[in-house]
């Protein structure tokens, strides 16, 4: 198959940050994507209703001229968020989730929940209101391992949440492991899962073969190849709890490459081809529709987008950085060749 054409794929799980990056990087989504979930972590998070509304417009405002792609905006579930605010997101039409960061785990999430079991009530509001939780699954604590701190989580927290509150709406951001997606096949219908394409692309010796590797440095970390061979397969399953998230994550190429080795990795302009990379390595270019542009609208109880997308066997090399204003965030895959194109609409 050398063409192919989708309906317009959403992106249900992308940071986009603010300011002069917002402005570099929004341009790759919306070329691809008619909708994202914005991630709320930003300095300080967004954790009301009024300001994503106002973070909204930001990006609104960044976007291309003639731009038809629509922010989903979701907050950053805090110790102090209120049931009021829970109540809000449920009535407001741009709002649609909250996102769980166990305090430590990522990039900007100091102000995450420390203790999961004291946030009970806010689940039970979640799940009274029907408001999705994301949620970022791994333990933080430093005894465990990091490889294996997704499996922990699923074991000693998110079993847990499940039976506590088995109608309430999850999404387990960013699938890393063979057990978690275990874990999503044997939940409910109200438990879904995103998967990004650097984890359905690469193992950990991607990071650490051959040298240190920091732009393909993301948390949760890039696992055994089993692992990934486990998400290539529920990716490409046909399950309608798997849609697609890319985590994409701009960090400044000086963030990346220095001691603090920022965890992320950017893949927004390119999204869509490294997904059609990894469908097309199992023989499943097929499902990538599903996974890409049906699931996700449908777990959010959104319409699908009625536009289309094609993709074209047209081999290009990705950049070795995007610059502009004084920045440069190097992307995933910079200097080397993808064989699928996304072509111009």
């Amino acid at each position: 198959m050398d063409k192919l054409t989708i309906g317009q794929a959403d992106d249900w799980h992308l940071h986009v940050r603010t300011g002069s990056i917002l402005k570099m990087v929004i341009g790759h989504t919306a070329k691809q994507f008619g909708r994202a979930i914005i991630m709320p972590n930003l300095k300080p998070p967004v954790t009301t209703v009024e300001q994503a509304l106002l973070y909204r417009q930001e990006i609104l405002a960044a976007l291309p001229q003639g731009s038809a792609f629509q922010p989903l905006m979701a907050l950053y579930l805090t110790a102090n968020t209120s049931v009021d605010e829970i109540k809000k997101v449920a009535d407001a039409e741009h709002v649609h989730a909250f996102k769980l960061y166990p305090a430590g785990a990522t990039t900007n999430s100091d102000a995450g929940v420390a203790d999961i079991e004291a946030a009970y009530p806010l689940f039970a509001a979640m799940e009274k209101y029907r408001v999705p939780l994301l949620i970022h699954g791994e333990v933080t604590d430093a005894e465990h391992d990091i490889f294996d701190r997704e499996k922990i989580f699923i074991d000693s927290k998110l079993s847990k949440l499940t039976q506590q509150f088995p109608a309430l709406r999850i999404v387990v951001e960013h699938l890393t492991t063979q057990e978690a997606v275990q874990f999503v096949e044997a939940a409910g219908a109200n438990v879904a899962a995103t998967i990004t394409p650097q984890h359905l692309l690469y193992n950990r010796n991607a990071i650490l073969a051959g040298g240190i590797r920091p732009h393909y440095y993301c948390l949760p970390i890039l696992k055994r190849e089993h692992h990934r061979q486990t998400l290539l397969k529920a990716a490409t399953s046909g399950n309608p709890k798997f849609f697609l998230g890319t985590d994409s994550a701009p960090h400044l190429t000086g963030m990346k490459e220095n001691s603090c080795g920022c965890a992320g990795c950017y893949s927004a302009h390119a999204a869509l081809e490294l997904y059609a990379e990894a469908f097309e390595q199992a023989g499943a270019l097929d499902k990538l529709e599903g996974f890409a542009s049906f699931y996700g609208a449908d777990f959010y109880g959104l319409p699908r987008n009625s536009a289309s997308v094609t993709l074209e066997k047209q081999p290009w090399t990705v950049p070795e950085a995007y610059v502009g204003d004084d920045i440069a965030i190097t992307p995933l895959r910079a200097g080397e060749e993808l064989r699928w194109r996304l072509l111009a609409a």
